[in-house]
């Protein structure tokens, strides 16, 4: 329901005087639309004179406007300093995940390299899951840009520092296992033979530590100390392992790319804005040791208050900043930035960034020299990176206006919702949704839904059960503007009458497959209300695309809850373990592999599990190895 134009200037005077009566204090605001949802979250040295700039009757950017033309209500939280708004501003936009704030990917999805320290023979591994561990059980790396990252670099200290990289537990293995091939090829320190103690492994921990963080030199000279150190003890083979370490960190430091002096640490964030306002783009480079040690790009869309200046300056970039440091394990000394903030603005930055890395930060913003080329760098970085999102998003685009074409859709689906359903039989009805936002996977934003079979399975209800429960949690995201099935004019017609009865109105169209299992058209409720679109061949792939992905994520999100029903039921034949205790002895073991090696007293650690019990599993997993 559109607004006259008195109702607009109603609504502004109204929220003007509120924010009129606010005080002058730090502070965080919450701007809220009609139905109550939050889609802006701000803070400010001063509330009343940050918030009144909203309302005044002055003009704003468009993307500013364009917030300020929603917003129905607003919220403040009174803070004791900017420091503790800062804090709570980066918290809430987490919680609340507002429209018109920018979003980083969250750092879940990120992977990391974690280092349990507890362990006798820790290794690196990649995780995407951050615990909440102290530094003396896990240390953190990253995050990095991409997985392929994060195995080149364990894959390097592998070789440099000859790490066992086969899947055996130290030091419950060594001696049981034959030498692998690792070890024959002079790639691992024998670890499995107990050719090396642990404290002479956890001495190469620190050196580890040191490629990690970047600093590759000292790792190197660490290494010749040591070298220098076994070679008068006459242990040459730990004295020859030093030096075939100390080459491979030489090759290592060869292929990385050198943009300034040895030792040189930094971190360098740049800016750059689309001149025609389609989007625009951050980037962190990470210098360490003099080299590139990596690179990401964060791509945001019109919709996302991202300005140097203006009423959205004060939130844009430095709450980008704040965002991404808050993902972020290691920060250095000093953070370059390629755009301008006023000096309180950039002193709280520093002043937040300090609390966090636990030393002093500096954020400035380089003039000249070895600092202004390195931000130049990182903004011929953005800029090309904004520029491939433009590309991208219009070809989006226009794929998204022919296929509202082809379905005559009132508006271009920006938000399109997919489902499928998959069973064995009457057992593990899996319904999957997808979502696909702004021609993008939104893959934080999927669902699955267990279907209670009752007999034969029916695909028709176990779909209406998946939309009935999907319509029900707004809190899940906005309604979509198009929502898709795996299947014919029946999954339609079923569909479109429980979306009637929630009183959502959204356009249903099925996805059906040819006799090749390919996708062949798109079909309305009625017999015959079919839309070709193999001609179109952009729209042809991208519902291609959502059809592979949804029967991907439905299929194998089956499968795994049927595996973990086959694991159960394997233990349920054990006398005295039902369905309760198969169930806790998985959990706590994760797979059948770590259960069989297990010990009994390790399986009568399990809460809930006897010696009697423990026993006869035991017996059990190995009945095999008794009869030979």
């Amino acid at each position: 329901m559109k607004r006259t134009e008195d109702e607009k200037n109603e609504r502004l005077e109204r929220l003007f005087r509120a924010a009129s009566e606010l005080p002058f204090c730090p502070g965080v605001y919450i701007m809220r639309d009609r139905t109550g949802r939050v889609i802006y979250v701000g803070k400010s040295r001063a509330l009343r004179a940050r918030v009144s700039q909203y309302f005044a009757n002055t003009e704003h950017a468009v993307k500013t406007e364009r917030m300020v033309s929603l917003v129905e209500s607003f919220d403040t939280i009174i803070c004791k300093t900017e420091i503790e708004a800062l804090t709570l501003e980066n918290s809430l936009i987490k919680q609340y995940e507002p429209k018109y704030n920018i979003k980083l990917k969250d750092a879940k999805s990120y992977p990391y390299i974690k280092i349990n320290m507890a362990e006798d023979f820790p290794v690196p591994f990649m995780t995407r899951r951050r615990g909440g561990e102290s530094s003396r059980e896990a240390l953190y790396f990253g995050p990095y840009s991409s997985a392929g990252a994060v195995r080149d670099i364990i894959s390097s200290l592998e070789r440099a520092f000859m790490l066992p990289a086969c899947k055996h537990e130290f030091p419950r293995d060594i001696g049981k296992v034959g030498s692998c091939v690792y070890d024959q090829m002079g790639r691992c320190v024998g670890v499995c033979r107990g050719l090396v103690s642990s404290a002479e492994y956890k001495a190469s921990l620190h050196d580890i530590i040191s490629v990690l963080r970047g600093d590759v030199g000292s790792a190197q000279a660490d290494l010749e100390a040591r070298m220098m150190k076994y070679a008068e003890e006459e242990n040459f083979e730990a004295a020859a392992r030093c030096r075939d370490s100390i080459s491979a960190l030489g090759r290592l430091k060869e292929r990385q790319h050198v943009v300034a002096s040895p030792e040189t640490e930094r971190d360098v964030i740049a800016y750059y804005a689309d001149p025609d306002g389609i989007c625009s783009c951050a980037t962190l480079v990470v210098i360490r040791g003099g080299a590139v040690a990596d690179k990401q790009s964060y791509e945001f869309g019109a919709a996302q208050l991202m300005d140097e200046n203006g009423i959205s300056g004060e939130g844009g970039l430095a709450e980008f900043v704040t965002m991404l440091y808050s993902q972020r394990e290691y920060i250095p000394h000093e953070v370059l930035i390629s755009f301008t903030l006023d000096g309180e603005e950039r002193e709280l930055l520093s002043e937040y960034l300090t609390e966090r890395a636990g030393h002093r930060v500096t954020v400035r913003t380089p003039e000249r020299g070895e600092g202004k080329k390195l931000a130049l760098m990182a903004e011929e970085n953005a800029r090309v990176a904004a520029e491939q999102y433009k590309s991208r998003a219009k070809r989006d685009t226009a794929t998204a206006v022919k296929l509202a074409e082809l379905l005559a859709l009132e508006v271009v689906p920006e938000r399109i919702e997919c489902y499928d359903i998959s069973n064995l039989g009457g057992e593990h009805i899996t319904a999957g949704m997808i979502v696909s936002e702004g021609g993008k996977l939104k893959k934080s934003d999927y669902r699955l839904f267990r279907i209670e079979g009752n007999g034969a399975p029916d695909d028709y209800a176990s779909m209406a059960e998946a939309i009935e429960r999907r319509l029900a949690h707004t809190e899940w995201g906005p309604y979509p503007d198009l929502i898709l099935l795996d299947g014919g004019a029946g999954h339609v017609s079923t569909v479109r009458q429980v979306a009637g009865k929630a009183g959502v109105d959204v356009p249903i169209f099925g996805m059906v497959k040819d006799e090749h299992h390919k996708t062949r058209a798109l079909i309305g409720e009625h017999e015959g209300e079919e839309i070709g679109i193999a001609r179109e061949q952009a729209v042809f792939q991208f519902i291609y695309r959502l059809q592979e992905e949804v029967h991907r994520f439905t299929i194998s999100n089956m499968k795994k809850a049927k595996s973990k029903t086959l694991r159960r039921s394997a233990l349920t034949a054990v006398h005295g373990i039902g369905d309760a205790k198969a169930k806790q002895i998985m959990s706590h073991f994760g797979t059948l592999a770590k259960l069989r090696a297990a010990t009994k007293e390790e399986i009568s650690a399990v809460r809930g599990i006897s010696g009697k019990n423990a026993e006869d599993v035991y017996a059990f997993l190995h009945r095999e190895d008794d009869k030979e």
